[in-house]
């Protein structure tokens, strides 16, 4: 992998995320604050928290409760998980899917970066088939990681980071806090 053209395309991203948070209709961002929004506030891309794992997918998916910000209960399947290594502390992450049949992977997580320089409520990382697949492994790219869209409007209600999910280690990677 081209390690500047990584860094480019993803900062060439986050650009295009920025002009569509500033001007599109659908923007989390509140009509009254859109024409003062510049940007949102990242870490630089790190290929260290960009992994290819392969994801244990469970045989028997079992349908959870996750609780959302308005308090409502949301049914996922938990699908499988991952593991993998920062700074030699083994972690783990599930992943979820709203329905069998979906090509996304949910990953909501926290990590000890959450509530300081991250949002406190956590992250989420979505990964789909035909983009972050590679014959049996995944790309799980934490410079991916982005805010729920309950972060920047009250207007959103968005799932809570399940318990099993919060990481003990720092990920400073992706999207930081929003203001």
């Amino acid at each position: 992998m081209n390690t500047e053209n990584y860094k480019k395309q993803i900062k060439y991203d986050r650009i295009k995320k920025d002009e569509f948070f500033k001007q599109d209709f659908q923007s989390p961002i509140p009509p009254e604050e859109q024409a003062n929004f510049r940007k949102l506030n990242y870490f630089e891309p790190d290929l260290n928290y960009r992994f290819e794992l392969e994801l244990e997918e469970f045989n028997k998916k079992e349908i959870v409760n996750i609780e959302d910000t308005g308090g409502n209960l949301r049914d996922f399947f938990k699908w499988g998980k991952f593991t993998f290594k920062i700074e030699n502390n083994t972690c783990l992450l599930y992943a979820y899917k709203s329905e069998e049949g979906e090509n996304r992977l949910f990953i909501p997580f926290k990590d000890a970066s959450s509530g300081k320089e991250t949002y406190g409520a956590g992250r989420y990382l979505d990964l789909y088939e035909e983009r972050d697949k590679k014959g049996n492994k995944w790309i799980l790219d934490f410079n991916l990681a982005t805010n729920p869209w309950c972060a920047y409007s009250e207007n959103y209600v968005c799932p809570l980071i399940p318990f099993e999910n919060i990481l003990k280690v720092k990920i400073n990677a992706g999207e930081k806090n929003y203001k």
